[in-house]
């Protein structure tokens, strides 16, 4: 099947819940970039270092990482439109008291608990648009990427025009999205039916004890290193206003969102899932070097010229990670991003660092090895994946947001 090809309901024709969840994701995936454009005047204003105004990363994806255990345990419990709910009203506390914030100790933790909500609710917006949507899962998938790709590429826009003003605004301004999103799901969106069989805390762990997903999570780890690098640490060395800053992520975004849903695929049809993602991974390592080592118009264009790889990258990983065990692709899902969003969490906090006891370069430096690594694990590991690579088609498999993030 095309990628595009959504079946008879098409991607436009779905019901008012599915647009609401949609809508939703677009504004937690927003969350993510948000901070990019006004990571330097968040540390003006609260008189803080690159290194504690990075913990904002750090903070959002431990707990991300760590929720993972508990997000199918609670939506097999309560339902996934409880969940959906329970995590943004979670994300509209939150990020609303991070504009409060008096101090970045107090923006950190707070960030941790925007993480809670925020892993409740992509982790299970897939699965609900899938349920709900016409046309059948190819359509909502589609519908589910876009979102994503529409809120990695609206998130840094929407800070800097708001941040410009105030750090604090990005932060009010996602908690009225959110608290919209909330009313619109109440509204529209009924409760599905819940899973046979409830998920318990350990699932996620055990399904890591295959073979192919667990070398697809150790994989996905160290390029997260590198995508979370290049996410928290670079708006550091652009050293640009909230405006130019959110310009630069934005075409960052808008490539990740092209490449992630539309070249992707076509790629993998053409080359393999497998060497899709090794040269990916090679030509990010190179890019990444590169931009750490250049000048101010080499770093904007390595920047935005990551946004494609990553959004290649994210993809292949997503389908790996889902067509190669035999576990329920939402405890696959949840057992695969319990490994990488550690890395997310540990980039944003040792670039500084990594700066400090070197120079500005080595952080990048750095990321480029790990970028280098993950390939690696997939040629080290080529026998275990191809077989599930080649039984993967393009629109099949699906991701759960952090594909990015899944997603």
């Amino acid at each position: 099947m095309d990628p595009v090809d959504t079946g008879s309901g098409g991607i436009l024709r779905q019901p008012k819940a599915v647009w609401a969840t949609a809508g939703a994701s677009v504004v937690a995936f927003m969350g993510i970039g948000l901070v990019d454009p006004i990571l330097p005047s968040i540390a003006e204003g609260l008189d803080a270092t690159a290194g504690q105004v990075s913990l904002l990363f750090t903070s959002y994806f431990l707990i991300t990482a760590l929720a993972m255990l508990v997000t199918g345990f609670v939506s097999s419990r309560i339902g996934g439109r409880r969940t959906l709910l329970l995590g943004l009203a979670l994300v509209v506390v939150f990020a609303g008291l991070s504009g409060t914030s008096g101090s970045v100790g107090e923006l950190v933790g707070f960030r941790a608990g925007w993480g809670l909500g925020n892993a409740l609710f992509v982790s299970t917006a897939l699965a609900v648009i899938v349920g709900a949507a016409a046309g059948g899962s190819a359509a909502a998938v589609l519908l589910y990427e876009s979102a994503l790709g529409l809120g990695m590429a609206c998130g840094p826009l929407v800070g800097a025009l708001l941040g410009d003003a105030s750090w604090r605004y990005p932060f009010f301004g996602t908690a009225f999205l959110m608290a919209v999103g909330f009313v619109c799901i109440t509204a529209f969106l009924k409760e599905q039916p819940r899973p046979a069989r409830r998920t318990s805390l350990l699932d996620p762990v055990k399904a890591l004890g295959h073979g192919g997903l667990a070398s697809t999570a150790v994989s996905a780890f160290f390029y997260n290193y590198t995508f979370f690098t290049v996410l928290a640490f670079t708006p550091f060395v652009l050293d640009m206003s909230p405006y130019r800053s959110g310009a630069v992520f934005f075409a960052w975004g808008v490539l990740l969102a092209v490449f992630s849903v539309i070249v992707a695929p076509r790629l993998q049809r053409r080359l393999g899932s497998l060497t899709v993602l090794g040269g990916s991974l090679v030509l990010l390592a190179v890019d990444v070097l590169v931009l750490g080592h250049g000048g101010r118009t080499t770093v904007v264009v390595c920047t935005v010229l990551s946004g494609a790889l990553i959004g290649v990258n994210n993809t292949v990983y997503t389908e790996l990670a889902l067509g190669v065990s035999d576990a329920p692709r939402p405890v696959a899902s949840a057992g695969y991003n319990f490994v990488r969003w550690f890395a997310a969490a540990a980039a944003p906090y040792f670039a500084p660092k990594i700066e400090e006891w070197s120079d500005v370069h080595m952080p990048f430096t750095v990321a480029a090895v790990t970028a280098v690594l993950g390939a690696l694990v997939v040629l080290v590991r080529r026998r275990a994946l191809t077989a599930e690579a080649e039984e993967l088609r393009p629109g099949h498999a699906t991701g759960d947001g952090v594909g990015v993030l899944a997603n």
